[in-house]
């Protein structure tokens, strides 16, 4: 049996990965997304992306953030080879919006901000809140345990090499859409 820190350093590239596939997924096949969860109107990068590289023997590593910021640096890491290490995402279901970072290395959500919940009128409302704010939650966790049992479906395939990887090497170099 592994330990835990040499199973945790040996495989959190797979997490970093999934945030690389994520990206190209969000760009080009939305749809597919959509099977995560069916009332998904829209997955979205948010205001920051961290990608690193550690090619060469160099580790570089390039954030990007603000609202109005463009990609095209984190496409230009993609070229050389970095990969997505944390993404902040949008997510929206009718008029619900969440927002929210994933760390790859840990698949861990942090800086959720959830839709808002309706105003306690009273204290009998409370346990209702509570409810309601788990449930919105876990509505984010679900989401990304379902994201990522789709990545996890095509990269242990046996032709993950010769299919994904090669769209997504494709999808690099054609530059994707710097929303």
């Amino acid at each position: 049996m592994l330990d835990v820190s040499v199973a945790y350093n040996r495989y959190k590239f797979l997490g970093h990965e999934f945030l690389t596939w994520l990206w190209y997924m969000i760009d080009t096949d939305f749809e597919a997304l959509q099977k995560a969860d069916p009332e998904m109107d829209a997955l979205a990068i948010g205001n920051r992306i961290v990608l690193e590289n550690h090619r060469h023997n160099r580790d570089e590593t390039i954030t990007i953030r603000g609202d109005g910021a463009g990609l095209e640096e984190g496409v230009m890491a993609l070229t050389k080879g970095a990969k997505v290490t944390e993404m902040h995402l949008i997510f929206r279901a009718g008029e619900l919006e969440w927002r929210f970072s994933v760390k790859g290395e840990s698949l861990s959500i942090s800086s959720l901000k959830t839709p808002q919940t309706a105003k306690l009128e009273s204290a009998e409302d409370i346990e209702g809140a509570v409810l309601e704010k788990i449930y919105l939650v876990e509505r984010v966790v679900k989401l990304v345990e379902q994201l990522y049992a789709q990545f996890a479906k095509q990269r242990f395939d046996p032709d993950w090499d010769k299919n994904v990887v090669h769209r997504i090497m494709d999808w690099i170099r054609q530059g994707p859409a710097a929303d």
